[in-house]
């Protein structure tokens, strides 16, 4: 019998569910998937991956067909970006221990194809969780959040696998999620506890009477809870329906803006143009250094200083997004570029040096610098006009 060290075992009706708790940069892990498989002879083995990133792992050149421009066009880019970043992070430990990041997943894979296993994809589609936390979280939750993870890929520290193998203790763990609800408490639900009963759901529907499970340690106490629950697997894909406040605040904050200079420029034409002026300096400079700060070309800074202060102004576009395709058009990232995103993605100097990441970063930045600069540019507007009431 294999190690029960990071197994649970669960009985429904007569269903026998063994949930095996990895670290996903663990060798120790990747070996238990492979011995739990081997003994057991699951009909079914279930792998926290969705389709995406089931391909991923099977097309390993899939980035050398990613269109870059397409990518801006579907304002994806930031998305592309976090997730970019989230990977580093596991790479760089991956890097540390010799091993691929998921190489239990792939185990699982290659283990439940030699048993004759059927292979379940359990997993939640990403861009559905990615758009589900999008939409649970506020402006500044999205800027704690981002520079979290961007924190995560510029730190240099290193553990030990003894040490990553204690991760997967039940205390450790439960002391994680309570750190994580604490800094992010609208970040754990579509996280964690959706996937969980999204998960749950899933093994519990796979073929078979002994199914095997491959799980991120994190999950494996919420789907032993939920596993006993029926779980709506339609609903919990659903994308939820943007809320109408954004949209009303991204519009009435610019057509406020426009009045007051309007008003200003009737009753002191001088007092207006200094307001006009504010305006774009604030954020056509904000917008600018932040495209600076990602080394754009000069031609794409410019584009930024220009554009801000005209995109703040309108909801629907945005000063990175030109400053983007500026980048993309005098700095096209060519074939090596996207086979070495893996590699360059675990280090500050790569995320910087590669083409892809560049021209991610520069959206990113520039748009960064434009909000900015709307709000300090806002309020010196403000100030004028109450000047010159």
């Amino acid at each position: 019998m294999p190690s029960e060290e990071n197994i649970t075992r669960i009985h429904i009706n007569d269903k026998e569910l063994i949930l095996i708790g990895t670290a996903h940069v663990s060798k120790q892990s990747a070996e238990q998937v492979k011995q739990v498989i081997e003994e057991e002879h699951p009909d079914s083995v279930c792998v926290e991956l969705d389709e995406q990133r089931y391909r991923s792992i099977k097309e390993g050149d899939q980035w050398k067909n990613t269109d870059i421009f397409q990518v801006i066009k579907d304002r994806k880019a930031t998305l592309l970006l976090m997730n970019l970043a989230i990977s580093s992070f596991q790479r760089r430990m991956a890097k540390q221990f010799g091993i691929k990041p998921g190489q239990e997943m792939i185990q699982g894979i290659e283990s439940a194809d030699e048993m004759g296993a059927e292979l379940v994809l359990a997993d939640r589609n990403i861009q559905i969780t990615f758009s589900r936390i999008w939409s649970n979280i506020g402006l500044m939750g999205k800027m704690k959040l981002l520079a979290s993870i961007v924190y995560s890929i510029f730190s240099n520290e290193s553990i030990s696998e003894e040490e990553l193998e204690k991760m997967k203790s039940q205390d450790m763990l439960d002391g994680m999620l309570q750190d994580m609800t604490e800094h992010f408490p609208s970040l754990k639900k579509p996280l964690i506890d959706e996937r969980d009963q999204y998960l749950a759901q899933k093994i519990k529907e796979s073929p078979g009477d002994k199914v095997v499970a491959v799980l991120g340690a994190a999950h494996v106490p919420g789907i032993t809870k939920e596993i006993h629950k029926d779980h709506d697997l339609d609903a919990l894909r659903k994308r939820k329906p943007k809320s109408k406040w954004p949209k009303i605040i991204g519009w009435a904050i610019p057509l406020m803006i426009i009045s007051i200079i309007a008003y200003t420029f009737i009753a002191n034409p001088e007092a207006g143009a200094q307001q006009s002026l504010s305006w774009v300096l604030w954020n056509g400079s904000f917008s600018a250094i932040g495209a600076a700060a990602a080394l754009a070309h000069p031609v794409a800074i410019l584009t930024a200083f220009i554009a801000a202060p005209i995109t703040s102004l309108n909801p629907l576009i945005a000063a990175g997004w030109f400053a983007g395709f500026v980048q993309a058009y005098f700095r096209r990232p060519n074939v090596s570029d996207f086979d070495n995103l893996s590699e360059d993605v675990t280090s500050v100097k790569g995320f910087w040096n590669n083409k892809v990441t560049r021209i991610l970063l520069v959206i990113v930045l520039a748009n960064l610098g434009s909000s900015l600069g709307t709000i300090i540019g806002g309020a010196d507007v403000l100030r004028l006009f109450f000047e010159n009431l």
